[in-house]
C-alpha cells in the first residue's frame, strides 16, 4: 500500500490523514470533519485497504460498506481504491443507478471485498435476494451532513439494521452542524472525534467575492458572461445553479455566446454525466454548469474559478461549492452573483464562515438602475426569442412595430397612439348595435329548432317530445344513397 501512495506523488499525510488514519487502524468509530480538498477521502481508503489484508470476500456478502450521496462521487471512491489498492487483490463493487442490474449482480457473486454504493441501489439489491449483510465489518458514510439532511435517514437507518452490530462506522464531512450531528451519534459508538478545522470554514487559499447584479435572469446572465470574460488567468470553472431549469438554460445561453461549455444535474442518465465530467477533466471543455450534483467530493484538482449563478439557500452548500477549487493547495477564486432577495442567504453565509467576503465592484447599493428593453439573452421557444413570436404567425408589421425603440417612435405613430383609444371604442360599440339583433332574435326564435345543434344542448334538459325511433332524423347519408338497401 505504501508503495502505491509513493506512486501516486504523496509523502506526506494531510491533517485529517495523520489524525483519522490511526484510530482507524485501531478499528474505532470516527467522526472526522476536515475543509473540503483535504484528503478525506484516502482517510479511510488507506486504512480500509491495510484491515482487508487478511481474509476473503464470499459471494454476495460484502466485507465492508461505503454509502455516498451521488454516483459521482460512488464512482470517485472506485477510482482511489484502484489506485492505491493496485498491488492488493481486492474485489471492488460499484453499485449505482443508471447501470445494468446484470454487470453488477456479476461482481455481487464473486464476492465483493469493498461495495461502493448509494443507498437506493444497495436496497434495491438487497430487495432482489442479491445481498447478505450479515458479513460487513466496515462501514462509512461519507459527506454524513448531506446524506442525512437529504432525505436518506430511512435508508441509513434501514441499512444499519441490516449490518451487525459490531461493526466500525467511519463518518467523514465537511460540515457538522449540531443538528445532524445529534443524528450522526446515533450511529456511532463511543466515536473518536477528528477535526482539524473550523467546521464549515471555507479554504484559505479561495479568493472569494460577491457580485451585485439585478434578479432578472438574462441581466445576470449578461453580468456573468462579463465576469467571466474579464478573469484573465481562467482556465476552467464551475458555474452552480440552484435548481436543474436554470442549468438547462444557463448552458444554452452560454452555447449561444460562443463559449467552451457543458452541463451536469441530476436528470441526466448516467452515461451522459459519466462522458461529461470526463470532457471536463481532459480540458474539452472550459465551462461547466451545474447543481449541486456536483459540488460534494468530486476531485478535479486543477479548477481555477468558481461562480455561484445562484446563492445557495443552504449556507453549508456554499463551503461545498467553493472547495471545487483552491484545492491540494492551490489558489483559487470564487465569485457569487448576489440580487436583492438574496441578502439573509448572504447574511447566514458570512455567520456560518466566520468573516465578511469582499465586494467587487460595490455592493448592492451601488448597482446601477436596471436597462430597459435589453433582454435578447432571455431563452428560446421553439428556436426563437420571445420578441419573434408575432412575427412568426404572419403579423410582420404589427411585430416590428411592437419593437420600435423610444427613439425611433415618428409624429405619425404618436398621432397614431393618442388616437387609438377612441377608435378602439368606436368599433366596440359597432360591433355591439351589430351583434344585439342576432343575439335577440336567437333568444326569441320559437323551440326546438332542429337546424341549431347549439339550441338543443342548451335545452336538452327540457325536450317534452315524443322518442325517437330508430336513427330519428340523424339518418346516416350513405343508408340515403339510392339502392343502399339491396340485398
Amino acid at each position: 500500500m505504501l508503495s502505491a501512495v509513493a506512486d501516486a506523488g504523496y509523502s506526506t499525510p494531510t491533517p485529517i490523514q495523520a489524525g483519522a488514519i490511526p484510530f482507524a487502524l485501531e478499528r474505532r468509530d470516527i467522526c472526522g470533519i476536515a475543509q473540503t480538498g483535504t484528503g478525506k477521502t484516502a482517510s479511510f481508503v488507506l486504512p480500509m485497504l491495510s484491515l482487508l489484508e487478511k481474509g476473503r470476500a464470499r459471494a454476495r456478502m460484502p466485507r465492508t460498506l461505503i454509502l455516498e450521496p451521488t454516483r459521482e462521487l460512488a464512482a470517485q471512491v472506485a477510482e482511489n481504491f484502484e489506485k492505491y489498492g493496485k498491488n492488493h487483490r481486492l474485489n471492488v463493487a460499484l453499485l449505482i443507478g443508471g447501470v445494468s442490474f446484470e454487470d453488477q449482480d456479476r461482481k455481487l457473486e464473486r464476492g465483493a471485498d469493498v461495495l461502493i454504493c448509494t443507498p437506493g441501489r444497495l436496497l434495491d439489491h438487497f430487495e432482489r435476494g442479491k445481498l447478505l449483510m450479515s458479513g460487513v465489518e466496515i462501514l462509512v458514510i461519507d459527506e454524513a451532513d448531506r446524506m442525512l439532511d437529504m432525505g436518506f435517514i430511512p435508508d441509513i437507518e434501514r441499512i444499519a439494521k441490516l449490518i451487525p452490530f459490531t461493526r466500525q462506522t467511519l463518518f467523514f464531512s465537511a460540515t457538522m452542524p449540531p443538528e445532524i450531528q445529534k443524528l450522526a451519534d446515533r450511529f456511532l459508538q463511543n466515536p473518536e472525534r477528528v477535526e482539524v478545522a473550523k467546521p464549515a470554514s471555507a479554504a484559505k487559499t479561495v479568493t472569494q467575492r460577491f457580485v451585485a447584479s439585478h434578479s432578472k435572469d438574462y441581466e445576470k446572465r449578461a453580468v456573468l458572461r462579463e465576469l467571466v470574460r474579464a478573469q484573465g488567468e481562467l482556465k476552467n470553472a464551475i458555474i452552480f445553479c440552484n435548481r436543474k431549469k436554470d442549468v438547462a438554460d444557463l448552458f444554452r445561453s452560454l452555447e449561444r455566446h460562443g463559449f467552451s461549455v457543458g452541463a451536469l444535474h441530476g436528470d441526466m442518465d448516467q452515461r451522459s454525466r459519466t462522458t461529461m465530467l470526463q470532457n471536463f477533466r481532459d480540458g474539452n471543455l472550459q465551462l461547466l454548469v451545474a447543481s449541486d450534483v456536483a459540488a460534494r467530493g468530486l476531485d478535479i484538482p486543477d479548477v481555477s474559478h468558481v461562480f455561484n449563478f445562484d446563492v445557495p439557500i443552504h449556507s453549508e452548500d456554499y463551503v461545498h461549492r467553493i472547495g471545487r477549487t483552491g484545492r491540494a493547495g492551490r489558489s483559487g477564486a470564487a465569485f457569487t452573483l448576489v440580487t436583492k432577495r438574496d441578502t439573509k442567504f448572504v447574511d447566514a453565509i458570512e455567520k456560518l464562515i466566520g468573516e465578511k467576503v469582499e465586494w467587487l465592484n460595490g455592493d448592492l447599493n451601488s448597482l446601477p438602475p436596471a436597462e430597459e428593453g435589453k433582454d435578447s439573452d432571455r431563452p428560446r421557444r421553439n428556436g426563437r426569442e420571445r420578441g419573434d413570436k408575432d412575427r412568426g404567425r404572419g403579423r410582420g408589421n404589427r411585430g416590428a412595430a411592437s419593437h420600435k425603440s423610444d427613439n425611433d417612435i415618428q409624429d405619425n405613430d404618436v398621432q397614431v397612439i393618442e388616437a387609438a383609444p377612441a377608435r378602439a371604442e368606436v368599433l366596440k360599440n359597432e360591433r355591439k348595435a351589430e351583434q344585439k339583433p342576432q343575439n335577440n332574435a336567437r333568444n326569441n326564435r320559437p323551440y326546438p329548432a332542429n337546424d341549431d345543434s347549439r339550441d338543443r344542448r342548451r335545452h336538452r334538459d327540457h325536450d317534452d317530445g315524443p322518442t325517437p325511433v330508430g336513427f330519428g332524423d340523424d339518418i346516416p347519408a350513405f343508408m340515403l344513397i339510392a339502392g343502399s338497401a339491396k340485398v
